[in-house]
């Protein structure tokens, strides 16, 4: 499948018009709903193919976010071999009380994985997290950049580089 061809299918599947609360605060009359793609094994196998490219040299660990964030990461774990961690937006206060679940991350490289990226707050949030751990966090990689300019800014304030997939220029 192409690029376009994938990026023709995510938005059939997944673009929805309406009006949208986005966990940014902000409204939008259009929404990907990631886990409309997510949920096909044909479209995330093809979506983790394209992306492993996208993954950043001596990436160690694949750190996917909670919750859309894990079917990607899982995908692109079993299509490159990298171990992958799920990071949970807050720790829960039983079992283990990790935030990062699955591996040891002190000094390793990762590369956090999204789906979706607007502003980039939960990104923020969770690399101060990872960091806080002792992870080397310098890179993001999603599916699709929506926010534009302004959450790559945001994101490189805080020392990480934005890769992914498709930007909001991709679609119809």
């Amino acid at each position: 499948m192409t690029h376009q061809e994938l990026a023709h299918q995510i938005y059939k599947i997944a673009h929805l018009q309406g009006d949208f609360l986005l966990r940014s605060g902000q409204r939008s009359s259009e929404y990907f709903d990631k886990y409309r793609f997510e949920s096909q094994p044909s479209l995330l196998q093809e979506i983790a193919f394209q992306m492993k490219s996208l993954i950043p040299a001596n990436t160690e660990i694949l750190a996917a976010l909670e919750m859309g964030g894990i079917p990607v990461g899982t995908a692109l774990s079993l299509a490159t071999g990298i171990p992958c961690v799920f990071v949970r937006k807050s720790a829960k206060n039983y079992g283990t009380c990790q935030i990062a679940e699955g591996l040891d991350i002190k000094n390793k490289k990762i590369c956090i994985i999204e789906d979706v990226i607007t502003s980039g707050g939960q990104v923020i949030l969770s690399t101060q997290d990872l960091r806080a751990l002792g992870a080397q966090v310098q890179h993001v990689l999603c599916v699709i950049q929506r926010g534009g300019k302004p959450a790559e800014d945001k994101l490189a304030e805080i020392g990480l580089s934005l890769h992914s997939l498709f930007v909001r220029s991709d679609f119809p």
